[in-house]
């Protein structure tokens, strides 16, 4: 571990001072939430934070309010678990619904989180596929959630509404990506040694399984042109692939 003058330390405990702290509802009787949260993710847009506050709860947040509340009040900020009542949104509409605290009660234990929104010039890279189930706008926002019984499921963070339901994996899923592209093209990572490709404009539809981990996979991320996925696992490597 490199070492400082105690200038340079207190320079650096200085510039990463803690701006708060989010609390999980920890009464005995609530078997939803209260216990080890796993994943924590921004929005692109920086709209929403998002955290697994254990179990099978994920608490949305609007993060510019939040911010604000740790500078009014201080640095901790209780999460209450009941969840807030959206107004009905369609997929299609142009408008975005103002931020609200709200939470998604995902069914089983959530081990990972990612945010993906769309870019309209981006068409699904299913070529032969004319028709649709979804169609996702410029201004919706998705978040994909990646559960303890190796489904994941996404939702639509303005309405709460759960739009897919992808089941393939066989084990936890332990990671989940984005494409930076826009794309809505999504990765997963899984202790069952793979990682799978999804492309939601194409209703969700698994593109590929990328196989090469002999153990557990535990990350995965994109490069910036969305060319190259990197991966790592319980093997001390890191196993890079090309999705173009």
């Amino acid at each position: 571990m490199a070492s400082f003058p105690p200038s340079v330390n207190e320079k650096l405990i200085a510039r990463s001072r803690t701006v708060g702290e989010l609390l999980a509802p920890t009464s005995p009787f609530d078997k939803k939430c209260g216990r080890e949260n796993w994943t924590v993710a921004f929005a692109p847009d920086g709209s929403y934070l998002a955290w697994s506050q254990g179990h099978r709860i994920v608490k949305l947040v609007p993060w510019a309010q939040c911010l604000n509340n740790f500078l009014l009040h201080g640095t901790k900020n209780g999460a209450n678990a009941a969840g807030t009542r959206l107004p009905r949104q369609s997929s299609e509409g142009s408008q975005k619904s103002k931020p609200c605290e709200h939470v998604i009660d995902c069914g089983d234990i959530v081990w990972s989180l990612a945010f993906g929104s769309s870019v309209p010039e981006k068409q699904s890279r299913c070529v032969n596929i004319e028709w649709h189930r979804f169609k996702f706008g410029q201004d919706q926002l998705l978040l994909a959630t990646g559960l303890n019984n190796g489904r994941i499921k996404i939702w639509d963070v303005y309405t709460g509404k759960l739009l897919l339901n992808l089941m393939d994996h066989t084990e936890v899923v332990r990671d989940l990506t984005f494409a930076p592209d826009g794309s809505l093209i999504l990765v997963s990572a899984s202790r069952d040694k793979t990682l799978r490709v999804w492309d939601l404009k194409d209703d969700g539809n698994m593109m590929k399984v990328l196989r090469g981990h002999p153990n557990w996979v535990y990350g995965c991320a994109f490069s910036p042109d969305s060319s190259i996925l990197c991966s790592v696992g319980a093997s001390k490597a890191v196993v890079a692939a090309i999705l173009v």
